[in-house]
């Protein structure tokens, strides 16, 4: 690793209305950086995309699974026992697989100088 040049994982959230059809819509990016003490997520949600999935998709809940892991990165309350974990532990949570709606995809890693700046970055190209 050079100076100023930090190694870090990130995983995609991804939307998946009907896992029988193993179709998705990315929705988000958490972003784990330990050398920077660094947890976070970022999302989006568009609702047109996932209805052109599937048309019965229920916008809110995703939405409020997505508020969840905002809340276990932040360490909030509300994110439960997972919130009250280390940073590595809570990204441990969040990249773990789940058969739900929303789901990780596998883990990637790089260097960055600046993890919220790489954040917002991977969240443009990867979610839009």
């Amino acid at each position: 690793m050079t100076a100023n040049r930090l190694a870090y994982q990130y995983v995609v959230l991804r939307c998946v209305p009907r896992p029988e059809r193993e179709e998705f819509v990315n929705v988000g990016v958490v972003l784990h950086c330990q050398a920077a003490d660094f947890l976070d997520v970022t999302w989006s949600v568009d609702a047109d995309r996932l209805r052109s999935l599937h048309p019965d998709i229920d916008v809110d809940q995703v939405c409020d699974a997505l508020t969840f892991t905002d809340w276990v990165c932040r360490g909030d309350e509300r994110g439960g026992e997972a919130a009250r974990q280390s940073l590595g532990q809570r990204f441990g949570f969040l990249k773990a697989p789940r058969s739900t709606v929303l789901q990780p995809g596998a883990v990637h890693g790089g260097l960055t100088g600046d993890p919220a700046r790489q954040l917002e970055h991977l969240r443009e190209r990867l979610v839009g």
